[in-house]
């Protein structure tokens, strides 16, 4: 079976322009793949190994290409905050030098993450967003929750 590059790009972009929406207005394209970037990686430091494959057959080609980037899956997991500012700290950790241009203040990190998380649910199904959700610590789960990611209609 031949590879259809140019369709595995079109899924891509599809998701990136989704994630565009949800960022706003004043995002470019570039600070959504920053920002995507940050967050997968942050995210999958606090799925389980399982639940990191199962969330990865759901995205676009071009989306895993970006989450497993620079993963190495046995090595210690580095997401052990309980709390939604230690995510957001490891989000600005990942992003590094570059964050500068993407955030001002945790506010507009949270606003950033949450459009992840949503266009995720738009991309992956609702069970498999319930199975994320039903790993990430009690006060991560709000970071779903608060978008119906896990519950859509």
């Amino acid at each position: 079976m031949p590879l259809n590059f140019d369709q595995h790009a079109q899924k891509g972009n599809q998701f990136l322009n989704q994630l565009l929406v949800e960022l706003g207005e004043n995002s470019t394209k570039e600070s959504a793949q920053r920002i995507l970037r940050a967050v997968l990686r942050t995210l999958r430091n606090y799925l389980t190994m399982e639940e990191n494959f199962q969330l990865l057959a759901q995205l676009p080609v071009a989306i895993k290409g970006v989450y497993v980037d620079g993963w190495s899956p046995s090595a210690k997991k580095k997401g052990e905050s309980k709390k939604i500012k230690g995510f957001l700290a490891e989000v600005i950790h990942e992003e590094g030098i570059a964050s500068w241009k993407d955030f001002s203040n945790e506010d507009e990190i949270y606003a950033a993450v949450k459009a992840v998380f949503r266009t995720l649910g738009k991309f992956a199904s609702e069970g498999q967003m319930k199975d994320v959700e039903a790993v990430l610590p009690e006060d991560l789960k709000q970071l779903l929750r608060e978008n119906n990611v896990s519950q859509k209609k």
